[in-house]
């Protein structure tokens, strides 16, 4: 266990790190023969709750459900399957969402408006939901202290690898563990991106704390991650707090609070991270660090642009230090700043200075672009603020990946 900068540690596992939460991933043949794609997480006790959720116009029937069942700040279980997305499937769809959550509560013994319910996959398609009710038996049966990892597993679809992280920190005395998973890799983009987290804690923390908490943390981590500028129709990030920890419950105005969110904010941004470097043909993953702006959001926002500029993404995987399709992303950003006194660096190495270009070696540029991981910092020169945007380059395999995603 190796000890974080803010007074807890990375810990292994993912959700059931903490105390109180088992999981379980199972195979029911709903995405590809062999593959798992039913997972399901749930806690000993009814536990606190805080969702976000797409805000496309179009939210799957799952998001629906789920908004419904989190309206009162409470939830115990989440049942989720990769394959099929239960997006624009109409009433039909809605009974399934509804059928997915009423099926795990009882085999569960709790109500089903405990039971949060979330899809990925395809949009439009059927549920095969003789494959999906068998699923959720078979997880059921499996759950365990151990079956984080086969959860995390079972919510992928392109992801090329399971997204996990926990920490162990202190309050009130009490040790305390935060864990999450996630998935995501394509059809990715602020505003939750395109993409599913599960996040649990046995943190005793009053509700208002809880939401307060989660959206600070995805507005600096899920929000700050974007792929391909697109967002979808199941976004969603959901947090559990069963309190078995024993600690005095967080408020919003108690010091534990402070610390509360800087452990989950650092578990979200390990995964926000997770999915950048996961991104559908990704060949490198980028940083983009704005500073000196007059306001963190207007950095975020500005770091956002760049980081989603498919001309910037095409010039990273090109590895060529074209620098000005940076500024120029900055540009359109729709923050205002002066652009005379704009600097720009790739990596260590500063190429442009008072918003102009500079003579830099070439050599070290293309070494620096040739890395697996790209950092590019932006100084606006124009305040105390900074922000921050994970993102990834933009390769043929991402036209080959979504050229046939249906079939």
């Amino acid at each position: 266990m190796s000890q974080g900068n803010e007074g807890w540690a990375t810990a292994p596992g993912g959700i059931t790190a903490p105390q109180g939460f088992k999981a379980a991933g199972v195979a029911a043949q709903v995405r590809k023969k062999g593959c798992r794609d039913v997972a399901l997480i749930c806690s000993e006790t009814p536990a606190v709750a805080a969702g976000l959720f797409t805000r496309n116009l179009f939210k799957a029937a799952p998001v629906l459900v789920s908004q419904e069942h989190l309206a009162d700040g409470r939830a115990q279980a989440v049942v989720v399957n990769s394959g099929i997305a239960n997006a624009c499937t109409g009433a039909q769809g809605m009974a399934d969402a509804r059928r997915m959550a009423d099926l795990t509560g009882e085999l569960l013994g709790i109500t089903p408006g405990l039971v949060v319910v979330a899809s990925t996959g395809v949009i439009g398609g059927p549920m095969p939901m003789d494959k999906i009710e068998a699923g959720i038996r078979d997880a059921v049966a499996a759950l365990s202290r151990q079956g984080g990892g086969a959860a995390a597993e079972a919510i992928m679809t392109t992801d090329t690898t399971p997204k996990e992280c926990a920490v162990k920190f202190s309050l009130g005395g009490k040790d305390v563990v935060i864990g999450g998973m996630a998935k995501g890799s394509g059809m990715i983009h602020p505003n939750l991106a395109t993409m599913l987290s599960f996040l649990t804690t046995d943190a005793a923390i009053e509700r208002a704390a809880l939401d307060a908490a989660l959206r600070y943390a995805a507005d600096r981590s899920y929000n700050a991650v974007t792929i391909d500028g697109d967002t979808s129709t199941n976004d969603t990030v959901v947090i559990l707090a069963n309190g078995l920890a024993g600690n005095e419950p967080v408020t919003l105005e108690s010091p534990d609070y402070a610390i509360f969110l800087d452990a989950l904010l650092y578990v979200c941004v390990e995964l926000a991270k997770m999915i950048a470097r996961d991104g559908e043909g990704a060949t490198k993953y980028m940083e983009v660090r704005v500073r000196g702006a007059s306001s963190e959001e207007g950095a975020r926002q500005i770091a956002r642009t760049i980081a989603c500029s498919n001309l910037v993404k095409s010039a990273l995987f090109g590895e060529d230090a074209n620098w000005g399709r940076i500024v120029t992303a900055a540009g359109y950003a729709g923050v205002p700043f002066d652009p005379d006194k704009v600097s720009i660096w790739l990596g260590d190495l500063l190429v442009a200075a008072e918003g102009t270009g500079l003579v830099f070696d070439e050599e070290r540029a293309k070494e620096i672009l040739e890395g697996r991981e790209v950092a590019v910092t932006v100084d606006l020169n124009q305040g105390d603020a900074d922000g921050v945007a994970w993102g990834c380059d933009l390769s043929y395999d991402y036209v080959r990946i979504n050229g046939s995603y249906r079939t």
